[in-house]
């Protein structure tokens, strides 16, 4: 009888591990399951942009920087791609976001923007740094887009940097323009500096340029030919503004910019984009859409912040004085 019995025990607790092991391996499993699809259910984003220099890059980490304030942070994948300054890179970008399914595209500058409405009508694409969206084909209401497109804008206001360069440096006769031809936003912006010195009497100058390398020359002929630069929120020459400060340094003449990242890197002084805003207005931006707004309901924005900026050292440098008291009106940069 002891025997039956010691028989049944050591049948019963082979069972009860048995039962032990393979709920173990079924809990492991389910855990597995779980993980795999709360990554899958993460809500894809592609952020792309086309060169790499100051300005994009501060919109990119304060995209990224909003959606973590916003508590968004576990619930996106982003991916991020840079075109590394070669415009054909840029659709092959695009290809792979909408090959990859990506839930939301967000393009930085015109051109990226413009490759990316083209390649979807379905999937939301939330452009950053678009300055004439309307120009730029992507959308023909900035109040109410009507496909997948909207945005913010990083539109200057071109009349408020002359009016400040006139007011700190009332000697200027001559402006020279240097920006990129191929770029939308810059063309605008520079028609409208012509138009409002047009108004003004004052003369300009123009270099354009295609790409970065030819930077050095249209300063030094600029430099030659006028009392003072203004370039807009290029990104072609954003991509080397130090070049560009250093010979109007020796020139001795100030750059005015259209972005506070340009006078960082030495240009003189803007009433610019504080590019930190911008970056997380499209964070909200895309908050919004994750939350089910449709873009019909999400207008364009611009620039809710505006801000006087001079770069104190770049002044030295080219012997201008600006009084304390002055100076108050501004934020610096040395």
């Amino acid at each position: 009888m002891k025997k039956i019995v010691s028989i049944i025990t050591i049948i019963s607790i082979m069972f009860m591990l048995l039962v032990g092991c393979t709920t173990s391996a079924e809990t492991n499993e389910a855990d597995q399951d779980s993980q795999t699809s709360t990554e899958s259910s993460k809500i894809k984003i592609g952020i792309i942009q086309p060169v790499e220099h100051p300005s994009l890059n501060q919109i990119r980490e304060y995209i990224i920087k909003g959606l973590e304030e916003q508590g968004l942070a576990d619930r996106v994948e982003i991916t991020y791609r840079d075109a590394q300054g070669d415009p054909s890179n840029i659709n092959t970008i695009i290809s792979q976001f909408t090959g990859d399914k990506m839930d939301i595209i967000v393009p930085i500058g015109t051109g990226t923007a413009q490759s990316a409405a083209a390649a979807t009508k379905e999937t939301p694409v939330i452009f950053a740094a678009v300055s004439y969206p309307v120009e730029a084909g992507l959308v023909e209401d900035l109040s109410r887009p009507e496909g997948n497109v909207t945005g913010v804008s990083d539109a200057i206001d071109v009349k408020q940097i002359f009016d400040l360069a006139f007011e700190i440096t009332p000697d200027i006769k001559t402006f020279g323009f240097v920006y990129n031809t191929g770029e939308v936003n810059s063309v605008a912006a520079v028609n409208k500096a012509k138009e409002y010195l047009d108004e003004k009497g004052i003369n300009y100058v123009e270099s354009t340029i295609t790409n970065s390398s030819e930077l050095m020359q249209a300063a030094q002929s600029l430099a030659a030919k006028s009392d003072a630069i203004f370039t807009p929120t290029d990104n072609t020459v954003a991509s080397a503004m130090p070049v560009l400060a250093s010979e109007a340094q020796k020139a001795g003449i100030p750059v005015y910019t259209g972005a506070d990242s340009l006078v960082a890197d030495g240009g003189f002084a803007t009433v610019g984009i504080d590019y930190t805003v911008l970056g997380r207005q499209v964070a909200e931006m895309i908050k919004k859409v994750i939350e089910g707004e449709s873009i019909e309901n999400i207008p364009v924005e611009t620039l809710k912040e505006y801000e006087k900026i001079i770069n104190t050292s770049t002044a030295e440098q080219i012997g201008i004085e600006i009084s304390d008291e002055a100076l108050k009106e501004f934020k610096i940069v040395e």
